[in-house]
């Protein structure tokens, strides 16, 4: 049964599971949903919570006092340690907005005493070069501050040292020349830690799934080739409309998504039959 409109959508009492392939759903409050996974289970943690910036999502009050958001991110955050095994990533996708520049530093400074952040990558969404622009550029109204064409990307771990394969997330070399001169097998180098990612434009909310705070199947795809492990198993803890999880299942891997909402979960599994049916014609 659908809310009704205006109302937040609670979890039920018992998390309710879905299995899509190799994909599992869990519909319920990440909480308590991590509370009862395996410890030391995952290999590769990919999510964008909500940034507590006004998002209008259906189940979630996206508006809390500071100190009440980063509290709870803390207790996520603790119930993600617990599960990451000891040569996990744990990659952290949010943003602040131009009145709200700090939050996402505060968050990464609260999460240092159960982390290492191993690399902090810019997620470039637009970006100018030259005359020339590419992306999509998001209007921004007030005369005080610029167009914000970037969000951050924390890359943590449990000790800092986790050996990356950057060359499967890498680039070819524009100068071929490079390849033998530096001793190279192949044609490809790090890609960097500026990973130019833009949106596809929308036109409603309607293709972005009716979510507010979706991103392009490319950033997890990237989080992915980055860390390296074939068949990993891979945990989103805010799956929304399950874009890890069509990641994880284009690579190979094994993701469980954990949602409150359940119009989302019910998109998330329609995504993801439908990538499967397509893979297979």
């Amino acid at each position: 049964m659908r809310a009704r409109a205006g109302a937040k959508p609670k979890p039920p009492a018992r998390a309710q599971r879905y299995k899509v392939g190799q994909q599992q759903i869990i519909r319920g409050d990440c909480l308590r949903a991590l509370r009862r996974m395996e410890a030391e289970s995952v290999d590769v943690i990919i999510t964008s919570p909500p940034y507590n910036i006004g998002l209008s999502y259906r189940s979630y009050p996206d508006r809390k006092e500071e100190d009440e958001y980063l509290d709870w991110m803390l207790d996520v955050a603790h119930g993600l340690r617990r599960v990451l095994r000891a040569d996990g990533s744990f990659f952290l996708n949010i943003s602040g907005s131009s009145a709200q520049p700090w939050l996402p530093f505060e968050l990464a400074v609260r999460l240092r005493d159960l982390f290492v952040l191993q690399n902090h990558i810019s997620w470039v969404k637009s970006i100018s070069v030259g005359e020339d622009s590419f992306g999509h550029f998001k209007p921004m109204n007030s005369q005080r501050f610029l167009h914000r064409g970037h969000e951050h990307l924390f890359h943590f771990t449990l000790s800092g040292d986790v050996k990356l394969d950057r060359l499967s997330a890498g680039v070819p070399y524009k100068d071929k020349s490079n390849i033998a001169r530096r001793g190279h097998e192949q044609d490809r180098r790090c890609r960097g830690d500026a990973w130019f990612i833009p949106y596809e434009t929308v036109r409603d909310r309607k293709q972005k799934f009716d979510h507010p705070g979706t991103f392009p199947v490319a950033l997890p795809e990237q989080c992915l080739l980055l860390h390296g492990q074939e068949e990993a198993q891979v945990l989103d803890p805010f799956m929304g409309t399950g874009t890890t999880l069509l990641a994880a299942q284009r690579l190979g891997c094994f993701g469980v998504g954990i949602e409150i909402d359940p119009d989302y979960v019910a998109i998330a599994r329609q995504r993801l039959r439908e990538d499967l049916e397509t893979a297979e014609d």
